[in-house]
């Protein structure tokens, strides 16, 4: 499905004239939170990750290398999944890639839990990756389609919300698990491992949100781009009401012939193979979004608190507490974004990440060594822990959610496409990178250094929203 298409929908169905009493809210409501269920596998199959790490270095006999793949691997299905996702939808239909994901999911799930040596489990968290990069890109793009004007931004933002919470959940499955095995390497059920019952755990979200799927109807949008009227006037009236749904579908079909197909030469100046500026703005922030280092937070979580003398169950409970400071920050901005500004919270975000990542880089350097080789904190231990979670806070305040805010909104209609398809992409390997070189870092170069260049790209991240990023409050689309 092409970004074009999908503002066209949201436009389309601003300009039609919906009565709130004919709207069937609780359909409506349904299909959101269907739909969002893909968020929340997508931060659960993100997250889940952060405390099988040992059981994968014992099963596996991997060293830091193959540690760090094994963790970054499902990223590399990510960046594919959330490419080809859309044409896929244009092609097959939104609702039959959402299944497509699902079933993904649960495979992935499965998979991963069972797999027996490294290429196995790299395979299946790649099945996995494709799974969360179509439903970061699917999920809201359908409840855009499907939801009213004057609902759209809040049954949209659910899907942010439902992220941190898949994270969250993770979290919490995995330290209670722990917390009745013993260990992510101990046996818990049946013979197995706890780290195995920690993907396995993903199977119940990922088949609700198969089974679930079968009650939700087609996108309209779809059913108009291949002209299955009745079929559309259909969905359109037991969501909208049979007055407006006629006129809606008009809309709809009128719109078509003069979409913008997007085009990857669009993002090049004219007679050029220099990229855009704006192109190289949207590069920027989802890059730096990455390189501040906000998931070797989510990923590694365990491992940094257990590298500064916690306990595997202390490390695992420090995560939940993350996660739950998480929540707080994502629900703060969605309730205020559209009355402070995109680049307020940005530039707050940075200079709170710098700062607090400046005080993590203090406490690690301040540690000294136990006859192990182990770094103790000693009494920076709480200083440790305070400026993690403060930093995950001014994260999930500003960056996280903000950024793909201004990718949505930044780009001119005939490149927003094309711009978000570089953009996303460059977010993913920037992500992949990050993740794939925390190990390596961590063992020839400790935190405190590791750390130290997570600091100086927040840093770089206030100068670049300061003297690159504009606004987009309260702007048209049209006036990009």
């Amino acid at each position: 499905m092409n970004n074009s298409s999908i503002e066209s929908s949201k436009n389309i169905l601003s300009a039609s004239t919906v009565k709130p009493k004919e709207e069937n809210l609780l359909q409506i409501f349904f299909i959101a939170c269907v739909a969002t269920i893909g968020g929340f596998l997508f931060g659960f199959d993100s997250g889940v990750i952060n405390g099988t790490v040992d059981g994968l270095k014992l099963a596996f006999s991997s060293d830091s290398m193959g540690t760090g793949f094994n963790v970054a691997s499902m990223l590399l299905g990510c960046a594919l999944g959330a490419f080809i996702a859309g044409r896929s939808a244009d092609k097959y239909g939104r609702k039959s890639i959402l299944m497509m994901t699902a079933l993904f999911f649960v495979i992935s799930a499965w998979g991963s839990g069972i797999a027996s040596s490294s290429l196995e489990f790299v395979t299946y968290r790649l099945i996995g990756g494709l799974a969360v990069g179509a439903a970061s890109v699917l999920a809201p793009a359908y409840i855009s389609e499907i939801a009213p004007p004057r609902l759209r931004g809040m049954l949209t933002s659910i899907q942010q919300v439902a992220i941190i919470l898949g994270l969250f959940s993770s979290f919490l499955s995995n330290y209670f698990l722990v917390k009745i095995s013993g260990g992510s390497t101990s046996e818990l059920w049946l013979g197995f491992h706890t780290w195995r019952w920690m993907f396995w755990i993903e199977l119940i979200p990922a088949i609700l949100f198969l089974v679930t799927l079968f009650f939700i109807p087609e996108s309209p949008r779809y059913l108009a781009i291949k002209n299955k009227k009745d079929k559309g006037i259909d969905v359109l009236t037991r969501l909208f009401g049979a007055k407006a749904a006629i006129t809606m579908w008009s809309d709809i079909r009128d719109s078509i012939g003069n979409d913008h197909t997007p085009k990857i030469s669009d993002i090049f100046k004219t007679n050029t193979h220099k990229l855009k500026p704006i192109i190289w703005i949207g590069i920027g922030l989802a890059v730096l979004q990455q390189l501040a280092g906000i998931n070797v937070v989510f990923y590694y979580g365990a491992i940094l608190w257990q590298a500064v003398g916690f306990s595997e169950s202390d490390a695992l409970l420090i995560n939940i507490i993350s996660g739950g400071v998480s929540i707080f920050a994502c629900f703060i901005t969605l309730s205020l974004i559209d009355k402070v500004g995109r680049k307020p919270f940005l530039l707050v975000g940075s200079v709170g990440m710098s700062f607090s990542l400046l005080g993590l880089v203090t406490a690690f350097a301040n540690g000294t060594l136990d006859s192990q080789g182990q770094l103790q904190l000693g009494d920076w231990g709480f200083t440790a822990l305070l400026q993690a979670n403060l930093y995950v806070f001014f994260f999930n305040l500003s960056w996280g959610p903000v950024m793909w805010v201004m990718l949505g909104e930044m780009f001119p209609n005939k490149i927003r496409g094309s711009g978000l398809a570089v953009a996303g992409l460059a977010q993913w390997l920037a992500n992949f990178i990050i993740t794939m070189t925390f190990p390596l870092l961590l063992a020839s170069a400790g935190l405190a250094i590791t750390y130290s260049f997570y600091t100086l790209f927040a840093l770089i991240s206030i100068l670049f929203v300061l003297w690159f990023v504009i606004e987009t409050k309260g702007k048209k689309l049209e006036q990009m």
